[in-house]
């Protein structure tokens, strides 16, 4: 029997009594927790809270990996990647599995951000540089000393699609978006404010790294990134012959009140319940959108956090220097207010940090880095524990019920995933 909507406006997916029949374990990946210090009854109680969490009705499907001291200790998927929509139930509803591609959205920033770190590294970019460097149109309008750091740190003064009603299809279209950020004026672009940029960066750090590689994105991706870990879906955007294996996004919840609304508007540029079906479009699935729309599994962006959690390196290939991963995770300025979320955040030149008490990592992790992707999406690794996390989830809700399930996931990972002692 299936639970059913309880309140007018809400949006629930339909959740079995039996939450084994939609839950997939990938057996043969995991180890047995004591060969990382861990007890049985601490997965049982980690994966406790995930099952809570979908009990709620507000993700129709899950999937998460954890890694400890490199050993994956958890991979398992719970619910639907198709077909469970809420008031739209199939027949034949399509398990989520730990496999599945699934859309990062904002997670994609810390990728797109350490792709960048990389070129550094490589000699082809600086990132104390002025943009105007690398894009001359760029520097106009209180811009011209807006640099690579300010742009990666939600400090360059681009927090908003310069329109008042940003026609969604912009997002596709690449040089037109260019252009809008190249010509907008701001008094904020050196540095002064930090105001999370949920888009915009993207198309600027993009363009950067395709003029000064003489490349595309998804191919450099693909070698310096994806194939040194393994990957297969691991990418901005995904192949068209795999639209039909992703998982699908569904707006879940209740409608968003204001003044939620208007600053979930103003981050995105779109009304929030209209994201969901955006993503599910043929066009935004194959299109390149550094700031937000990476696809992974929750096992390949474990890969990629495992990878930094090593200081770059990832079942003995070399991908980053040391020195570049410490570069990527250091705070480029105190905890402070964000003036877009309104929320009290840290970012490194790409990361969004943890902190000494609770953060968007768990409790006590003052060393974790990662990023959100559309709220429910969290992906990181805690030097303390020796952990890399990816949790991947389907439902895009800002429903205050979310927030305390998902705080009780993040609580679980960091408490029974205890700091190892050297």
């Amino acid at each position: 029997m299936l639970k059913t909507l309880v309140r007018a406006g809400e949006l629930k997916t339909p959740v079995p009594k039996d939450i084994a029949s939609v839950t997939t374990i990938d057996h043969d990946s995991e180890v047995d927790p004591a060969e990382v210090g861990m007890k049985p009854k601490q997965i049982k109680a980690i994966w406790k809270s995930i099952e809570d969490f979908y009990r709620s009705g507000l993700q129709p499907g899950m999937s998460i990996t954890i890694r400890r001291s490199g050993k994956v200790i958890m991979n398992r998927a719970i619910g639907h990647a198709r077909g469970n929509a809420p008031g739209h139930i199939s027949l034949n509803p399509e398990l989520m599995k730990p496999d599945t591609p699934v859309c990062l959205f904002s997670a994609s920033k810390g990728v797109t951000a350490v792709l960048m770190h990389k070129l550094e590294e490589d000699g082809l970019i600086n990132l104390d540089e002025r943009v105007a460097h690398y894009i001359p149109e760029f520097g106009v309008g209180g811009k011209e000393n807006t640099t690579l750091r300010h742009v990666l740190s939600h400090r360059a003064g681009l927090a908003n699609i310069p329109l008042p009603d940003p026609d969604p299809r912009l997002l596709y279209q690449w040089n037109t978006m260019l252009d809008l950020l190249s010509a907008v004026s701001t008094k904020k672009g050196t540095g002064q404010e930090q105001a999370y940029h949920a888009i915009t960066g993207g198309y600027v750090l993009g363009e950067i790294a395709r003029r000064v590689t003489g490349r595309e994105l998804r191919p450099l991706m693909h070698e310096l990134f994806s194939a040194p870990l393994g990957c297969q879906i691991f990418n901005y955007g995904i192949e068209q012959t795999l639209h039909n294996e992703t998982a699908l996004n569904y707006s879940t919840g209740l409608p968003l009140p204001y003044p939620l609304s208007l600053i979930a508007k103003r981050a995105l540029g779109i009304d929030f319940e209209k994201v969901a079906e955006i993503s599910n479009t043929p066009d935004f699935m194959s299109a390149i959108i550094p700031a937000g729309n990476m696809y992974s599994t929750a096992d390949e962006l474990c890969r990629f956090y495992e990878m930094m959690l090593n200081e770059g390196e990832f079942e003995g290939k070399r991908i980053l220097k040391p020195e570049t991963v410490r570069k990527a995770v250091k705070p480029v300025g105190r905890i402070t207010v964000d003036r877009m979320l309104m929320i009290p955040i840290r970012y490194s030149s790409g990361m969004m940090l943890g902190e000494s008490l609770f953060s968007l990592f768990g409790a006590k992790a003052p060393k974790a880095y990662g990023h959100l992707g559309l709220i429910n999406i969290v992906s990181w690794a805690d030097p303390d524990r020796d952990i890399s996390v990816a949790f991947l989830n389907t439902g895009k809700s800002l429903d205050p019920r979310s927030f305390p399930a998902l705080g009780k996931v993040l609580w679980a990972i960091s408490a029974n995933c205890e700091p190892i002692r050297s």
